[in-house]
């Protein structure tokens, strides 16, 4: 089984990833319109896609995010926990005993330091318990890993993460989640195994790595940041629904947005792609999936198409697939589907900087 990972410097918008798809041909013929879908009789797929994404691309960079609250993060701690392997006065030995210890309805920053050491355990923050920063003592000394795939869970993927945020205002520093599953055999059934889940508003991620095979990073809800992280896997080992930037950061992903109506969307930006095998930029995995790739290396792995449709042609005139000023042997835009693009200076500049997330409302990096 392949493995691949990036490097993140950037930003994120949708990825998906797969293994050896059939090609399916992008037509440009004059289609029917039909009611309410915009289209001309004499439009071609490829024009039509053009239009809708000439109308994203303004829209994102007038984006209010109206689906969200305005920020309120709460940055500087007012109380700290520690958690370590070694019993002392006024330590807690697991991370999951740290958190509940926290109130039910938390409204003060609390972070838990987690020492040096591997943490086997599975760990849940419930959706009250705000403003929780998690703080390893470096990446690869404070580890915390679990083994669970979708098949030994009754909530199958979402059930399976080794660790799931919930709640808004989440922080991680130096850390590592890990899911300890095998690499699944081709073709495997609900071998899905996520390292973290993240289903809470206004999440930073900074300097942590995420370890896993099949679906490691369930990027699902809400505008979230990664900045100087590393993700790895095989399969969609980045995917979900949420409205992301990756910077200086290594992954690639899989985005199900569903809707004309979402807002959501992953961005990738100075990031760096390897690995070993040889894998798509993307799929579209949900009708409406957009993913943009700006300022990024690309190893020798990425096949020349870039890009699938999962199967279903009709998704080309809905997905929003493209690259900007991406280097390396992969990147090039030769031989790109056809309703993939390769962006200009105005069509990149929404997906290349905080604004994207609101950033400046809840990311400061001086913390």
């Amino acid at each position: 089984m392949s493995n691949f990972h990036i490097i993140f410097y950037g930003l994120v918008v949708v990825i998906l990833l797969l293994h050896n798809p059939s090609a399916t041909q992008c037509h440009t013929k004059g289609i029917r319109p039909k009611p309410g879908n915009g289209l001309s009789i004499n439009m071609t797929r490829a024009q039509f896609s053009e239009q809708q994404f000439m109308k994203w691309v303004r829209f994102v960079g007038g984006l209010k995010h109206s689906i969200f609250r305005t920020a309120n993060n709460k940055l500087f701690p007012s109380h700290t926990l520690h958690v370590s392997k070694k019993p002392g006065k006024g330590y807690f030995t697991s991370i999951q005993a740290a958190i509940d210890s926290i109130p039910f309805i938390n409204i003060f920053r609390v972070v838990i330091k987690v020492h040096a050491g591997v943490y086997t355990e599975k760990v849940s923050i419930p959706p009250f318990k705000s403003y929780i920063t998690i703080q390893g003592a470096g990446a690869d000394k404070t580890i915390v890993q679990w083994g669970d795939t979708a098949q030994s869970q009754p909530l199958r993927t979402y059930g399976s993460a080794t660790f799931a945020v919930n709640a808004p205002y989440f922080i991680a520093k130096n850390i590592t989640f890990k899911n300890t599953a095998p690499v699944p055999a081709p073709g495997a059934v609900g071998k899905q195994a996520v390292a973290l889940r993240i289903s809470g508003d206004t999440a930073i991620f900074l300097g942590c790595k995420f370890l896993g095979a099949q679906d490691t990073l369930y990027d699902q809800l809400g505008r979230h940041y990664y900045k100087d992280c590393y993700i790895e896997g095989s399969v969609d080992f980045i995917f979900g629904n949420a409205l992301s930037l990756f910077e200086l950061t290594g992954a690639l992903t899989a985005q199900g947005r569903s809707s004309l109506l979402e807002d959501t969307g992953f961005s990738f930006v100075h990031c760096k792609v390897t690995g070993s095998g040889a894998l798509y930029l993307g799929r579209a995995w949900g009708p409406f999936s957009r993913v943009v790739f700006a300022y990024t290396y690309m190893d020798n792995i990425i096949i020349p198409k870039g890009w699938y449709n999962w199967g279903d042609p009709n998704r080309e005139m809905t997905v929003f697939y493209g690259q900007y000023k991406c280097t390396g042997p992969g990147a090039s835009y030769a031989g790109r589907v056809s309703w993939s693009r390769e962006l200009t200076d105005e069509e990149a500049k929404p997906f290349i900087s905080l604004s994207y997330i609101d950033g400046s409302e809840w990311i400061n990096l001086s913390i």
